[in-house]
């Protein structure tokens, strides 16, 4: 897994859709249909030509090795990828937009890419170009607007439980199957040595705020109607503040720690024993106890507790589009249809560790033979997409403030609930 903690990882991509504000275009989603739209249609001749690639640091640095096959299969083709940090990668790219210089292809991320999903910023999925039903779907329709798709989803990542099952062991109990099992399991890590049950932390920023809208799916509440209203003053989102909060009432998590940088320290030393976090950190726990096989003999993971409605997470990762302003489309289609076969996605995993977004990469050794993705890759295929619009992130950030509030006792569920709704009805949505 690529060498973040679970908030480091999300400022990867959330924190990257902050600093890009500035609207793009009106752009909404308020349909589900997995579906492309376009009559364009690519074939199989060689591509040709020199086709410009932005990425953001990370997943990408091992891009041009994975894709070396695909360079050497069509000779008369250059591919020139330019790597961008992290934390300036969208701001630049919208900024090339808006100047007319942009790439040719973009990386772009399904939980906050809504402000770039529009035919004016990028052109549709030709058809017949990959096959929809072959990704995870909420992966899949973070890409669609109006029944058109505009992205196509690159590797994946949700959130499962990841806890100490040394501990669990000797506490003699199990991974938690529904919200009340919860609370008790976490006392009970605490009870055979941990200082905490969960590592977790309340800070108000827009990685608590997914956090909030995860447990509001699991509620059976939604984020948005069907018409596109914001439905965020319900019950189901009052019930999914109170249940975060009940970590840090019964003390089973601390108001002040971890901080994101502190949570993989806290989880190996006992600090903690329980983390939601994502399949990254299986990766690094290794290192973090500097003893090979650490991991193995005292980690376990588990799909998320449920909810009244289920135990949904959310989906995220990292997709390609083409820009509308391409020069190249056809080679450009044709590099986005090489990066998404399972055979690539599964030399992107062993490249850097990221995981695919087509399910049937999943079975390739490399991947099946780690028992501890296993509880990911059924989250997966319980995940949703995050509201395509381009204030989803103004209103994350605001639903981690009122977070903390109901945490910290400052105010009521119910209250936090309404201020929520009321702060997201004053951005709107950014639609037309």
């Amino acid at each position: 897994m690529p060498n973040l903690t679970r908030r480091g990882a999300l400022r990867l991509t959330a924190g990257m859709a902050l600093g890009a504000a500035l609207p793009l275009a009106g752009c909404g989603r308020n349909d589900d249909t997995a579906a492309t739209g376009s009559a364009e249609r690519v074939d199989d001749s060689p591509a040709k030509g020199t086709v410009t690639v932005w990425a953001a640091q990370g997943d990408a640095d091992v891009l041009d090795k994975v894709v070396k096959p695909f360079k050497a299969d069509n000779p008369d083709l250059v591919v020139k990828t330019t790597l961008i940090p992290n934390g300036e990668y969208y701001t630049k790219l919208q900024s090339a937009i808006a100047a007319g210089k942009g790439p040719d292809v973009a990386q772009l991320f399904p939980e906050s890419q809504a402000q770039f999903v529009d035919p004016s910023i990028l052109r549709p999925v030709p058809d017949g170009l990959v096959d929809p039903g072959s990704f995870f779907t909420s992966l899949w329709d973070a890409g669609v607007v109006k029944d058109v798709a505009y992205t196509v989803p690159w590797y994946a990542y949700t959130y499962a439980l990841v806890y100490r099952s040394d501990l669990a062991g000797k506490a003699g109990v199990k991974a938690p199957k529904t919200w009340d099992d919860t609370v008790p399991f976490l006392k009970a890590l605490q009870g055979a040595g941990a200082r905490r049950g969960l590592g977790a932390d309340i800070g108000w920023d827009v990685f608590n705020g997914q956090d909030v809208a995860m447990y509001a799916w699991q509620a059976g509440g939604s984020l948005m109607s069907a018409d596109g209203k914001w439905t965020l003053d319900t019950a189901e989102m009052a019930d999914a503040l109170t249940y975060n909060a009940s970590f840090f009432t019964a003390k089973t998590a601390d108001t002040s720690t971890p901080t994101f940088l502190d949570a993989q320290p806290y989880f190996v030393s006992g600090k903690t024993a329980a983390m939601i976090t994502g399949p990254w950190v299986v990766g690094q726990l290794d290192t973090a106890a500097k003893k090979d096989g650490w991991t193995a003999s005292h980690v376990a993971t588990a799909p998320l507790p449920a909810g009244s409605a289920g135990s949904a997470s959310f989906s995220a990762g990292g997709s390609w589009g083409v820009l509308a302003g391409s020069g190249n489309t056809d080679a450009a289609w044709k590099l986005i249809r090489y990066i998404a076969k399972p055979s690539t996605q599964v030399a992107q995993y062993k490249a850097y560790g990221s995981l695919p977004a087509v399910i049937s990469a999943w079975d390739d050794s490399a991947i099946a033979g780690q028992p501890l993705l296993d509880a990911f890759f059924t989250q997966l295929k319980n995940t949703r997409a995050f509201p395509q619009v381009s204030t989803w992130q103004q209103v994350a950030t605001r639903m981690g403030k009122e977070m903390e509030a109901v945490a910290k006792g400052t105010t009521t569920a119910a209250k936090a609930a309404s201020d929520i709704q009321a702060y997201a009805e004053s951005v709107g949505t950014g639609t037309e």
